[in-house]
C-alpha cells in the first residue's frame, strides 16, 4: 500500500518527531511511506475565520497533492476532520447543487475529485484499525498514561475507542481513565485567542482532572490540544508529560522513544 504522511502544520512547525514517528511506525507494519513536499495547510484555520475562498484554494491544492496515493495518514483528528467534514462542501457549485437526486458531481470536476480523494483520509488510529487491522503494532513504553479524545477525534471522526484500544496493546503501558474525558480542554483553535479567560478556565479544568489520575503521560490524537494542556501543566509544575498517540505507539524495547518529551 502506497502511504502519504500529511503531517498538518502544527507538527511539521512544531512537532516534528510526531511525523517521524508515523514514518517509523507505519514502515514497521510494512507500508510504503512518503512524504509529499508540496503539501500544504489544510485550509481549517481559513475556512473557520470566515475565508472560504481560501480555504477551497488549499482545498484544491491538497487533492493535487495526494489523489494518486492509496491512502493518505494525519497524525491530527482535527485536519482529518477538516478535510472529511468541509472538503465535501467547499466543492459544492450552484450547479451541483441543483443536480437531479442520485447523480454525482460531473466527471473531472473538483468536486469529483474530492469524492475521490476524501475517502483515502484517515486519522492514524482509524487507519490502523480500520484499514490495517491491527491493535497490537509493537510498541512498548512502560508509562502510566492517560488518554485526552479531542474534540475533533470524538465528535467529527467518532474515534470512539480505537487509540486506546491500540494503546491497551502496548507492552508495559497502564492506561487509567481520565475524569471528564469528553470535555473540550479549550483551545479550539481561534477560540483560545479570542476567549482567553475561558479557554484557560476551560484548561485549568482538564488538567486537574489529568493530575487526578496520577499519569506520567497526557496522551491524544491533537498535538494542538496537547500543547495548550501542556502549557498549563507545565506552569503548574504538575509533572506530568504530553505525548502524541503515534509516538508512544511507535516507541519499543530498544529505545525508538526518542520523541518523548520531558
Amino acid at each position: 500500500m502506497r502511504v502519504a504522511l500529511f503531517i498538518t502544520c502544527v507538527n511539521d512547525t512544531l512537532f516534528p518527531g510526531t511525523g517521524r514517528a508515523v514514518v517509523t511506525l507505519l514502515r514497521r507494519l510494512g507500508c510504503d511511506v512518503e512524504f509529499p513536499r508540496a503539501q500544504t495547510c489544510c485550509g481549517q484555520m481559513h475556512v473557520n475565520t470566515g475565508y472560504p475562498e481560501e480555504g477551497r484554494r488549499l482545498a484544491r491544492h491538497f487533492v493535487d497533492v495526494f489523489a494518486e496515493y492509496d491512502a493518505v495518514v494525519a497524525p491530527s483528528g482535527s485536519c482529518a476532520a477538516m478535510v472529511r467534514e468541509q472538503y465535501p462542501r467547499l466543492a459544492r457549485t450552484p450547479a451541483a447543487a441543483g443536480a437531479p437526486a442520485g447523480e454525482g458531481p460531473p466527471p473531472g470536476s473538483f468536486a469529483a475529485e474530492v469524492a475521490e480523494t476524501v475517502p483515502k483520509v484517515y486519522e492514524l488510529s482509524e487507519f490502523l484499525v480500520d484499514v490495517l487491522g491491527v491493535t497490537d503494532v509493537g510498541a512498548y513504553f512502560p508509562h502510566r498514561v492517560t488518554y485526552h479524545p479531542t474534540c475533533h477525534s470524538l465528535r467529527g471522526l467518532h474515534l470512539e475507542d480505537r487509540p486506546t484500544r491500540l494503546l491497551e496493546q502496548v507492552r508495559g503501558l497502564e492506561l487509567v481513565p481520565l475524569p471528564g474525558a469528553d470535555e473540550c480542554c479549550g483551545f479550539g483553535g481561534t477560540f483560545a485567542l479570542k476567549n482567553p479567560a475561558i479557554s484557560a478556565a476551560m484548561c485549568a479544568d482538564k488538567v486537574h482532572n489529568v493530575t487526578t489520575t496520577g499519569a506520567e503521560v497526557l496522551c491524544a490524537a491533537d498535538n494542538s490540544c496537547l500543547m495548550h494542556i501542556g502549557g498549563t501543566l507545565v506552569r503548574q509544575r504538575a509533572g506530568v508529560r504530553i505525548m502524541h498517540l503515534a509516538e508512544i505507539l511507535a516507541a519499543t524495547e530498544s529505545g525508538d522513544d526518542r520523541t518523548v518529551r520531558g
